[in-house]
Order: C-alpha cells, then sequence, then structure tokens
C-alpha cells in the first residue's frame, strides 16, 4: 500500500497513515483512484461538481459541473484514461481521456423502472450511488441507482438494461474482479447478491450474514472468492458514529465475523472498503485506517485524530 484516499465528509485525507488533508472547503461524496496513475484521484462533492487532482492532492480543478452532487465515480479496469461518474440527480456521464472532456450516457431515466426510483432521505430525487466497469470490457459498466434499481449498459452508455428480475433494488456497493469477469457482487440495503453473468439473473449467499443491510464491499484482489462486506441491522445503526456495524468475510463457505482487530461493534460506523492493488483489503472507518491480507484479521494504519472521527464516505488504495 502506497498511498491512499480517504474520502470524508468534511476532507479528504492523503498518504498512508499519515495524513495530509486536502480539500477541506467542499462537501465530499466519493473518491476514485489507479494504481496505474497513483498521483491522480478524482473526488465527487456536492455544489463543487468532480475535482480531480494530477499531483497527488497538491492542486485540484473541476473537470466536470453535472446535477447536485457528483456521487459515484470510477476508473476503467482495462483503460486508465477510461473515467465514469454518476450524480444525483441520476445520470452518467463518460470520459475517455482521463477526465479532460467527458459525455453525458443520455436515456438513464427513460428506463421503465425510473418512475420508481427515490433516494429516502431525499424521496424527491435518486442518484448513481455506484459504477463498475467490466474487466474485460471497457464499455460494459454496471451502475447501482439509490434507490431504485441495478442497471447496466452493453455499448459504452449509448443504451441501457432495465432493472433485471430478482435483482438488488437498494444497492450501494458494486464490485468486479479480472478472474471472474461475467461476475458482480452487490452490497445492498436489502442484502448481498452476486451475479455470474454479468447481472441477469442473481444468487443471494446470505447464510451466516446475520445482519443485512450491508453497505461496504471489497474483493480480495487476488481471490474472487473472498468477499468482505460490512453490515448492519439498519440504516439507522449503520450511519452514525455512535451506532453499531460488522464487517464479515465470504469465503465459499458462509458468512463468517470479521472483527478481528477493529473496533466495535458499538460506536462502529459501517466501514468503507476498497482493495489493496499489493494483495490486501483496507478499511476506513470513523476510527481509522485498518488493512488486512485475508480479510479475517486486522491492523491499524498510522494515526487518526479526533477531527476524522466521521462516517466515512470513499477510500480508494494505489
Amino acid at each position: 500500500m502506497d498511498t491512499c484516499y480517504a474520502a470524508l465528509s468534511d476532507r479528504l485525507l492523503v498518504g498512508s497513515g499519515e495524513w495530509t488533508e486536502r480539500l477541506r472547503d467542499h462537501t465530499l461524496e466519493c473518491v476514485a483512484a489507479d494504481e496505474r496513475a497513483p498521483d491522480r484521484a478524482f473526488v465527487g462533492t456536492v455544489g463543487a461538481g468532480l475535482q480531480r487532482t494530477t499531483d497527488g492532492g497538491e492542486t485540484w480543478e473541476r473537470v466536470l459541473d453535472a446535477g447536485d452532487r457528483v456521487t459515484s465515480v470510477t476508473v476503467s479496469p482495462r483503460d486508465p484514461d477510461g473515467v465514469w461518474a454518476g450524480t444525483e440527480p441520476s445520470a452518467v456521464y463518460r470520459s475517455t481521456d482521463g477526465g479532460e472532456t467527458w459525455t453525458e450516457c443520455g436515456g438513464l431515466t427513460d428506463l421503465g423502472s425510473a418512475s420508481r426510483w427515490s433516494f429516502p432521505p431525499r424521496p424527491h430525487t435518486h442518484h448513481v450511488r455506484w459504477l463498475a466497469v467490466a474487466p474485460d470490457d471497457p464499455d460494459r459498466v454496471y451502475v447501482a441507482i439509490e434507490a431504485g434499481a441495478f442497471v447496466r449498459t452493453e455499448d459504452g452508455g449509448e443504451t441501457w438494461v432495465d432493472h433485471p428480475a430478482g435483482g438488488r433494488r437498494d444497492n450501494h456497493t458494486l464490485a468486479v474482479h479480472p478472474d471472474a469477469p461475467a461476475r458482480v457482487y452487490t452490497a445492498a440495503g436489502d442484502g448481498y447478491a452476486q451475479s455470474e453473468d454479468r447481472g441477469e439473473t442473481w444468487q443471494y449467499p446470505q447464510d451466516g450474514l446475520d445482519h443485512r443491510y450491508v453497505w461496504g464491499l471489497a474483493v480480495h484482489p487476488d481471490d474472487p472468492d473472498c468477499v468482505v462486506v460490512s453490515a448492519a441491522r439498519g440504516p439507522r445503526s449503520a450511519h452514525v458514529t455512535t451506532g453499531e456495524s460488522y464487517v464479515y468475510r465470504w469465503t465459499g463457505d458462509g458468512w463468517t465475523a470479521a472483527m478481528d482487530g477493529l473496533p466495535g461493534p458499538d460506536g462502529l460506523a459501517r466501514a468503507v472498503l476498497a482493495p489493496d492493488p499489493d494483495g490486501a483489503i483496507c478499511a476506513v472507518t470513523n476510527h481509522g485506517l485498518f488493512r488486512s491480507v485475508e480479510g479475517a484479521e486486522w491492523d491499524r494504519v498510522g494515526s487518526w485524530e479526533a477531527a476524522y472521527e466521521q462516517v466515512p464516505r470513499g477510500l480508494a488504495v494505489v
């Protein structure tokens, strides 16, 4: 692990345990970075568009001004210059030049399911909560609408495939893996789910997952069958620093609690999880940054100040 970009609600932390604070004058929603260009990162904000750095956080520029909030951003696994962003109200934008220019992928809200999309805290609207690009096809993108649908495009956003029968509707985090390119993982408020056929049909391995409001999700970079999620009894417990949440690990034989080395569960807000390209999984919580080689036992990484004890918004590890 060389550098983490950890998005809190009121600042971005850059480093690997000894932190430099960036973007203190913004309200943050999401973050993305890629190990092929580790000094470049994208941060979605409320009211200040999509911010980009190309020098490890020293300077920032607004590269996309769209919607009320930029709620999701990701970099294509096959093309480091392929960047996707999602907003509130729900819209998807694509860049093919590393974020220099953007094109809106129209037609998203023309889908039949769109009339049912609604985000409970702001029920008059909805947003793109997560984007994941298929590891073997840069034009195949999976989109989590919060709340209401899992949708996808197979042609780079030219057209959209609506919510499949059996798909989760309150998707929070999506994941893909290069060693299982047809697989899609989702952590959702209505439980965990997994597809083996690019989102057409879904399975629901829940055995041992005692808390079904699932939020964070990361797949081990070396093993597509090692999945780690964060979960709680419900949103009121998950999204506060006085709540109660858990971390679980799946390796094919059911879910087991993976709390060794983590604080909580009391007073633990739902963790945000991300794969570490060096062969591990990282978790940022209101109590600090943690790293696990196997996804089961966790080690604290570096320092954590009282001002950082917030419900985390996003994490990227490069």
